[in-house]
């Protein structure tokens, strides 16, 4: 593996835990995708990407260019599964599996792919019986299947796939399903470790089924199993991954009593069939020349002193995300763009709607709303207080008359253990005052439009008189003459004056990160607008405009998604009008052309590294008619 690329899914699970080291160790590059927090013995040189993998893109697929593909990605239920199982089982095994693979197939760099699948395939009249059995079935890669639950039948699924596959993609990369026999290892959910767990507690087991017979593997053997599978690329198709020898749950029992004198436990009566059953490995005996090296006698030692030192030193769950919107309002479909952002991931994120008005519409669309108090200096504690009782930990504000408040108590937030999504006072400051945000252009060399108090410092005859502070909409007169933007700034609180351009205005959706520094950004037209928002909206390119209005966002020293508002005058030069430092009204139609803000805001505030979800815009354009939806509850 010296020198591959390799992309490990679910390599923050079991089998991934033993299997990274080992690629890493053999001079492998390894980028792992896992929905849960990067494990703590992962070093920096492990590429890690947190969230939901059925979100990752083409482009970042491609970006890593992996040699090889490990598919350990995958949910499952011990024993019987539950009802609400179903769902879980379609978008985390068959469709994540389906759409890595459509990511994988047109990948110029692959080579191998290597899926963790189970031997939960075969039909379970092979190896389940009424009574029990004296000798296991030896299972063999050409024995009948029959999924007997729907784990084996998303595993059986996807071999289906790579077998439909191989034709197509024989001459760029070999795919091989490994059959995994009945997983146990450190830091599992098995059957093994919830006994050790129990024993280490003084709490007596309960034993169904002592004469059962299964085919156990330890972790760290499927991890080197899988691992010389993507070593042996003239290997496709299907083989068995077990340790060969059936062995029964009570000799499992008997290992553990020699490790725990005074364990007590119960056998209790159960419906579930006898199974006996164990992995023919004469295939991995002729590729491999090889065969797992752990017994249980081995393992389950291992296993106890891994469980010891985690009663040393207590590892506590990571925290469900929780998000709060802040000044939600009416924003309906940034709200639903949060939590699309949000479950992505932490599928069991949760986005609060907080708003001053206990009637804004988003209480009552969002699963949480907080009527929340106004966002002035002298509510800090109790917004604070309220943020850390709903398990808050991110923030993101959306309303420019509350940017200046969140960034300059972000601080504070930030000790209460809360990341507020905002940029600095300082950069917040150039963005609201106008006059400021002429200034700054002035003295940068960048095309802003001359902003001034006085109108007698402006040449001209057509004019823009809005107000210094606010939305750039509020009470604006366009294209008006002297006399009539004088009587106008009589009607504003803090006038000012602008030459008026004629042309075409646009809006920039972007995303910088924590350094300021810009990793995309997407133009739209603005072709309806309504109270200063665009209705109908689309995307387009021009290389000079991005470059430009690149320029001008590097140099404002902001952070997390701002728009920018750019007039285009006949001649195709941008004369910059404003900068809002948040996410704006129609900024949703950035997200659907590739610009992924909300949730890089989300993954950087984890700590995630961005490098490996790069910025990938759509080839197409977009476009976005923002109309009223109407929402349904049933009430019974």
């Amino acid at each position: 593996m010296q020198g591959k690329r390799v992309f490990v899914s679910g390599g923050a699970g079991v089998i991934g835990q033993e299997i990274v080291p080992r690629l890493l160790k053999r001079g492998a590059t390894v980028l792992v995708g896992d929905l849960k927090p990067r494990p703590a013995d992962f070093g920096p040189e492990v590429i890690y990407r947190r969230g939901d993998l059925n979100a990752m893109t083409t482009a970042e697929f491609e970006a890593f260019a992996p040699d090889v593909f490990i598919h350990l990605a995958a949910t499952f239920e011990r024993s019987t599964e539950t009802y609400g199982f179903w769902e879980e089982n379609f978008s985390h095994n068959v469709g994540l599996s389906h759409h890595l693979m459509t990511l994988a197939k047109d990948a110029p760099s692959l080579k191998r792919v290597v899926f963790a699948s189970s031997y939960l395939i075969y039909d379970p009249d092979l190896y389940q019986f009424d009574a029990a059995r004296d000798q296991p079935t030896r299972l063999k890669e050409t024995d009948p299947i029959l999924p007997r639950n729907l784990t084996g039948m998303a595993k059986l699924a996807h071999e289906i796939e790579l077998r439909y596959l191989e034709p197509f993609v024989a001459d760029r990369f070999s795919t091989v399903c490994a059959r995994i026999y009945r997983g146990y290892g450190r830091n599992s959910r098995d059957v093994i470790s919830r006994w050790i767990r129990a024993l280490l507690k003084g709490e007596p087991l309960t034993v169904f089924r002592p004469e059962g017979l299964f085919d156990y593997i330890y972790a760290a053997d499927t991890a080197e199993g899988l691992i010389r599978l993507c070593e042996t690329g003239s290997l496709t198709g299907i083989i068995n991954l077990g340790s060969g020898r059936a062995r029964r749950v009570s000799e499992v029992i008997e290992i553990l009593a020699g490790h725990f004198p005074d364990m007590a436990f119960t056998v209790e009566e159960s419906d579930i069939p006898f199974e006996a059953s164990e992995a023919d490995l004469s295939l991995l005996d002729e590729v491999l020349g090889w065969r797992p090296v752990h017994g249980l006698e081995e393992a389950i030692p291992e296993m106890i002193a891994f469980e010891r030192s985690r009663l040393a030193k207590p590892l506590s769950a990571p925290a469900q995300l929780k998000v709060l919107l802040s000044s939600a309002s009416r924003k309906v479909p940034l709200l639903r763009a949060l939590e699309t952002a949000a479950q992505a991931v932490d599928p069991e994120a949760e986005v609060i709607c907080g708003d001053a008005n206990g009637e804004a519409l988003t209480a009552h669309i969002s699963k949480a709303f907080w009527q929340m108090p106004t966002t002035r200096p002298e509510n800090l504690d109790l917004l604070i207080e309220g943020c850390r009782s709903r398990g808050v930990q991110l923030v993101l504000p959306t309303r420019d008359g509350e940017l200046m408040f969140w960034a300059q108590n972000a601080g504070a937030f930030r000790q209460a253990g809360i990341e507020v999504l905002v940029s600095s006072p300082v950069a917040v400051n150039t963005c609201l005052d106008k006059l400021e945000f002429s200034r700054f252009g002035g003295l940068n060399n960048l095309p802003v439009i001359p902003t001034v108090l006085d109108l007698e410092d402006l040449p001209g005859d057509r004019f823009v008189v809005k107000e210094r502070f606010g939305a750039g909409s509020r009470g604006v007169a366009i294209n008006v003459d002297r006399s009539a933007a004088r009587a106008h700034a009589q009607l504003l609180d803090q006038p000012i004056f602008q030459p008026y351009v004629a042309g075409g205005e646009i809006s920039v959706d972007a995303w910088l990160d924590r350094k300021c520094r810009l990793k995309g950004l997407v133009l739209r037209r603005r072709e309806v607008v309504v109270n200063g928002e665009s209705q109908v909206t689309t995307t387009f390119r021009d290389p000079a405009i991005e470059a430009e209005a690149g320029r001008v966002l590097n140099a404002l020293g902001l952070s997390g998604p701002v728009v920018l508002q750019i007039m285009i005058s006949p001649d195709g030069r941008p004369h910059i009008i404003e900068c809002n430092a948040r996410f704006g009204g129609a900024s949703t139609t950035g997200i659907a052309a590739g610009l992924d803000s909300l949730r890089w805001s989300l993954l950087e505030a984890q700590g995630e590294d961005l490098g490996v979800h790069p910025f990938h815009r759509i080839a197409g354009e977009v476009r976005q008619i923002r109309a009223p939806a109407d929402v349904y509850d049933l009430i019974a």
